[in-house]
């Protein structure tokens, strides 16, 4: 059969859309597969192996060891440094002996503070982690478990935000 406004057989066409239809489900499968217990996607291959999931090895490195993160972006990047920042500059700014213990008294206090909120969102993602790894989760223990990230996750930031707010007045 010959298609006449291009004059060309319509037998090859019909073949080759044939061909890429019954590929489509193929792909898909491969990359459903992924999903729900083969390999994992090209965006996520390894995080399956992860011990929690959402949270990449650095990310759980930094919220252990207190790092800031870039949660006081705000504050930074409009004039308010934190205490480590300043005290890391403390030669360059000038900073007199009781400015500067001020300031390691706000960083001291900040670690204080912070450490155990970072550690609290370490434990609950991977409590929210295992509520899907065990096939326990439901709507209601997902909501649950995603506010007390979202509310630890919000406090660790005021928190650092306020100790930017506070290195200013030092």
């Amino acid at each position: 059969m010959t298609d006449r406004r291009y004059g060309m057989s319509s037998m090859p066409i019909l073949a080759l859309v044939a061909l890429v239809l019954a590929a489509v489900p193929a792909a898909a499968q491969g990359h459903a597969g992924g999903q729900y217990g083969g390999a994992a996607p090209a965006p996520y291959a390894g995080m399956e192996k992860r011990a929690i999931k959402a949270l990449s090895p650095q990310q759980v490195s930094d919220l252990e060891a207190g790092d800031g993160m870039g949660l006081a972006l705000p504050a930074e990047l409009n004039g308010y440094p934190g205490p480590l920042h300043v005290l890391e500059l403390a030669n360059a700014l000038g900073l007199t002996a009781e400015q500067w213990s001020r300031t390691q008294a706000l960083l001291d206090a900040m670690r204080a503070e912070t450490i155990p909120i970072r550690s609290r969102i370490v434990r609950e993602e991977a409590a929210l982690d295992r509520l899907f790894a065990d096939r326990t989760v439901t709507p209601a223990s997902l909501v649950e478990a995603t506010r007390l990230i979202a509310t630890k996750q919000g406090d660790l930031r005021a928190a650092h935000l306020r100790y930017h707010l506070m290195t200013a007045s030092c």
